[in-house]
């Protein structure tokens, strides 16, 4: 939805089988496959992440696409399904990117094939074009891809050391309307729930379990994962994903919590969005945080910074601010509490560099925003300002959100036991 540890080392869980060699020469580089059985396996894939929350403003991940694989830097995103690129085809409105536009092959995906209905709610018709499956994806934030979803291979490389050649569904975006939380990339990489979701595809082909995860670092970068094999399952906090609301991960319904105590701001639909920078709530819950923050600052020397922009509500001290020490003394920490069963609850806890951010005129300013002003109605939405220095992850097996502390800077390797 755009509005951007531990490692156990396990064995070789299936035998392999050799693929076609991609280099020039077969005696130097062989690339491995894992046949395709059905049957998740144990292992993961790691990808490292780049960007920041402030100034860039996204998180982005490179992969590997086509034959031969060629670089794509695409926007992490489990608010949406669809990994498209913009694609090098006659553009209706064709949107600036980093690298050249990806080249399609001929392997469409009919519009009979299972992924291509996915993508389509309702009655899904193939009367028009039955060779190939025509899409469109449509953004929270107004921004959409049209395209046409076609097959092709990504370079994976496993944790267990194995280098896999998958084979995937994605879009071939050759009309995008940027959002205004557009970002200069080649595309977006969707790990949302459905079918076309790259995890979901991954599984399907036996190579990780149908989990999903991620590691932003509050200094930049951090790092993405497929699959359940670089953690240790007893370390994480979890709550059961809403089976009411299924569309995205989505915990159910939280309540907010300043400083350890109850704001009465609760009912609130929840959903986790890589995709979003900030931290998004409904009006009613975002004018009742704002409140509470505000009178937390009455008579302290702090006031609003109306000269800072960067945000819709900064505050500047007797001097500017220069990190998150400078202004613990006037903020307390947020969290959200979800039921995780009966008379059982779990804390999301938010810490000062979870919805605070110091600009560059040295303000405090606050990372959480109005979504209801934005077009979000009454979700309220997690971003990656408020899921810094967190391995959070998406178990679409056991159908739980999870999240623990970590060190994002070190993202895991497969020759190491732990990071």
């Amino acid at each position: 939805m755009k509005s951007g540890v531990i490692l156990v080392f396990c064995l070789l869980c299936l035998s392999l089988s050799v693929s076609p060699s991609w280099g020039s020469d077969d005696r130097r580089q062989k690339w491995w496959k894992w046949p395709s059985t059905g049957k998740s396996i144990c292992s993961s894939v790691v990808l490292p992440l780049y960007g920041n929350v402030y100034p860039q403003g996204f998180y982005y991940a490179q992969i590997h696409i086509g034959h031969p694989p060629r670089p794509y830097f695409l926007d992490p995103d489990t608010g949406s399904d669809l990994t498209w690129l913009q694609c090098d085809a006659p553009c209706v409105r064709c949107t600036q990117a980093p690298h050249p536009y990806y080249k399609p092959n001929n392997d469409l995906v009919p519009c009979k094939d299972p992924l291509c209905a996915s993508l389509h709610s309702g009655d899904h018709r193939c009367d028009d074009e039955p060779d190939q499956c025509d899409y469109e994806v449509e953004y929270a934030d107004g921004g959409s891809s049209l395209g046409v979803l076609i097959n092709d291979v990504s370079l994976l490389n496993l944790t267990t050391g194995v280098r896999v050649v998958a084979r995937l569904a994605i879009g071939c975006g050759y009309d995008q309307i940027p959002g205004p939380s557009y970002q200069p990339l080649d595309g977006v990489l969707g790990l949302g729930k459905g079918k076309t979701g790259i995890v979901s595809q991954l599984h399907s082909q036996g190579l990780i379990r149908n989990v999903v995860g991620h590691c932003f670092s509050s200094r930049g970068g951090g790092f993405l994962f497929f699959g359940d094999d670089i953690y240790d399952p007893s370390r994480i906090i979890s709550t059961p994903m809403s089976r009411d609301y299924t569309k995205h991960y989505s915990p159910g319904y939280g309540e907010i919590i300043y400083g350890g105590k109850a704001t009465g701001l609760k009912n609130l639909l929840v959903i986790f969005d890589s995709g979003s920078s900030y931290t998004y709530l409904s009006s009613k819950a975002y004018e009742g945080l704002l409140n509470k923050v505000t009178e937390e600052l009455r008579g302290k020397p702090i006031q609003e910074a109306l000269d800072d922009e960067t945000l819709p509500f900064c505050w500047k001290g007797r001097r500017p601010f220069r990190s998150m020490r400078d202004v613990k003394m006037y903020f307390k920490p947020l969290a959200l509490s979800f039921s995780s069963g009966w008379r059982s609850k779990t804390q999301f806890e938010i810490p000062l560099e979870g919805y605070l951010l110091i600009s560059a005129k040295g303000s405090v300013c606050l990372g959480v925003l109005n979504g209801t002003e934005v077009g979000l109605q009454n979700f309220n939405v997690i971003g990656d300002i408020s899921m810094q220095d967190k391995m959070v992850i998406y178990d679409n097996e056991k159908q739980t959100i999870g999240w623990t502390p970590a060190n994002c800077d070190r993202p895991p390797r497969s020759d190491t036991m732990t990071i």
